[in-house]
């Protein structure tokens, strides 16, 4: 489903991160883990095509994506990825309901009641983002990234706002989703909590030392 090759990347004139090659089939869980600054944030947007690497190459259902031009890239991510993102962007005009069915590729309004219900959102829809707390922004956030039933869920730092009991049923409803849609899911954090519910682990730090 999720294969990289000998990805690197480099900002401005500084040396390449030499990321670690990465399979992700459909329906398993992937937990890329790290300190904060160790590159974690730039793999998941190189696995978006929010950047473009500097060298290798990535394969989503054998799409090589990293030869596919920037108005290709936009397109196939807003029909297959779903992208939880580290700090949740909104329509700030727009109440959290129009936010999560506004997307063209959103599958329907009772998903997105279920899954409302699900992280405990449904009764904020009505609300608008800025009166939002910043954990209902995340879960808000969440329910957004899985509206288009992706084939690759990519969460960056998705449970580092929220208390344990709401932690589990944000992992939950990722996990859920993935075995649902057959979806590969790879989550980006430095939260210990999730290592135990996720046992396919790579610790970035470790990996990109010994690239």
């Amino acid at each position: 489903m999720v294969k990289t090759y000998d990805l690197k990347y480099a900002y401005s004139k500084s040396e390449p991160i030499v990321l670690p090659d990465i399979q992700v089939k459909a329906g398993e869980a992937l937990l890329i883990y790290g300190e904060s600054g160790c590159g974690k944030t730039t793999f998941l947007h190189l696995l978006a095509g929010l950047r473009r690497p500097t060298g290798g190459q990535i394969f989503i259902e054998d799409n090589n994506t990293t030869n596919m031009s920037f108005s290709q890239i936009d397109r196939y991510r807003g029909q297959n990825i779903g992208i939880v993102y580290q700090q949740p962007y909104f329509i700030e005009s727009l109440s959290i309901w129009d936010n999560l069915v506004l997307s063209p590729f959103a599958t329907s309004k009772k998903k997105a009641r279920a899954i409302s219900k699900r992280l405990h959102i449904d009764d904020l829809l009505t609300r608008y983002p800025n009166q939002l707390s910043t954990g209902q922004q995340q879960r808000a956030g969440i329910a957004r990234a899985v509206m288009n039933s992706p084939k690759l869920i990519l969460a960056d730092e998705p449970t580092s706002n929220l208390d344990n009991k709401n932690c589990t049923h944000v992992i939950n409803l990722l996990l859920e989703e993935s075995r649902n849609n057959n979806a590969a899911l790879i989550i980006v954090t430095h939260d210990d909590r999730l290592r135990s519910e996720i046992g396919n682990c790579i610790d970035l730090k470790t990996a990109v030392n010994k690239a």
